[in-house]
Formats: structure tokens, C-alpha cells, sequence
């Protein structure tokens, strides 16, 4: 760096931007069927370039239909139990604990929990705007005892997400 550049960078105010603190009892709890999502950031706070929610997974639990995102990507922390990725082919990921899992743009997947606990991980999205589609679908599903393939696939399609549809053939998000 030159000696003009830190001169700048020297002048410059430190901004005084509030960070976000998301308590482990706070958040948006949003009702997705049988399953639950606690929105931690919507991207309100971030100018849109990232959100982040939990999710609650009861046992024996199908995730959403196998889908492809068109302009997000998103990551997965499991935080409790196991949590199968799904992935073309008959492919999937058994991811426990501490694992981590990467989706970009246009990777297809799903994911499901075939055991008899309860799994939850963190998963973020960026950018943000995919968060409303748990809002929408909540909204929608108010009085369903479990998440509908008709109402997700209707709503993904809403936010530049399409159905993996070879997967689902393979007995995926049923």
C-alpha cells in the first residue's frame, strides 16, 4: 500500500453501523407443515446480501421437493442429529453434527431426516430474498399438518427455483 492510501484509509471515520444479535429463544418462527423455521436474518440488515434461518426437522421427515436454485446458493450447518442431503442419481450426504454443506446456483437437492430424532441445522441464503419464500409458504399452509409438494413447488417457482424432476421420481420430497 502507498503512502496516499493510508493516508485516506487514516482520515476515514469508523463507521458506527449496529450490528444484529439474534438471541437462541428470538427470531421469526415461521410453520412450514411439520417442519419449523426460526428466520434469523431476512436481509433487512444486510442489504439483501445474505439471510439465515434454523430449521427443525421431526423425525422421519421428507424435506421439500428436489429443486435447483437459479440465483442463490445457499449453506447448510447441521446443529442436531443427522440430516440426509440428497443429490442426483441416488446420491446423498449423511451429514451429522458439525458438517457443512454448500449448494451453489444450479446444484439440484433436497434433504430429509430418515431417523427417529430430531435434526435441525443453519442454513444461510444469498442473497436474502429467498427468505420470503418460507414466508409465503407459511403464510400459505397455515392449516397443514405437513408440507405440501403442490404449495412448495408453486412458491419456489416464485423465486427462480425449479424442480429437479428426475429426482423426484426418486422418492425424494414426497
Amino acid at each position: 500500500m502507498d503512502d496516499e492510501a493510508r493516508q485516506a484509509m487514516a482520515s476515514m471515520k469508523m463507521p458506527r453501523r449496529p450490528i444484529n444479535f439474534v438471541s437462541a429463544k428470538s427470531g421469526e418462527i415461521l410453520k412450514l407443515g411439520h417442519i419449523t423455521c426460526r428466520v434469523m436474518e431476512d436481509g433487512s440488515r444486510t442489504d439483501n446480501r445474505i439471510g439465515s434461518a434454523e430449521f427443525t426437522l421431526p423425525p422421519n421427515t421428507a424435506g421439500p421437493p428436489a429443486h435447483w436454485h437459479e440465483m442463490h446458493d445457499e449453506t447448510f450447518l447441521v446443529t442436531q442429529g443427522m440430516v440426509r442431503f440428497h443429490a442426483p442419481d441416488g446420491a446423498y450426504h449423511d451429514a451429522h453434527v458439525g458438517d457443512y454443506v454448500t449448494v451453489p446456483i444450479r446444484a439440484p437437492h433436497t434433504f430429509s431426516n430418515p431417523t427417529k430424532e430430531e435434526a435441525k441445522f443453519f442454513n444461510t441464503f444469498t442473497p436474502a430474498f429467498y427468505i420470503d419464500y418460507f414466508k409465503i409458504l407459511a403464510e400459505i399452509s397455515k392449516s397443514d399438518e405437513k408440507m405440501s409438494k403442490e404449495k412448495n413447488l408453486e412458491v419456489m417457482s416464485r423465486f427462480a427455483t425449479l424442480p429437479a424432476k428426475e429426482m423426484l421420481g426418486e422418492g425424494m420430497g414426497k
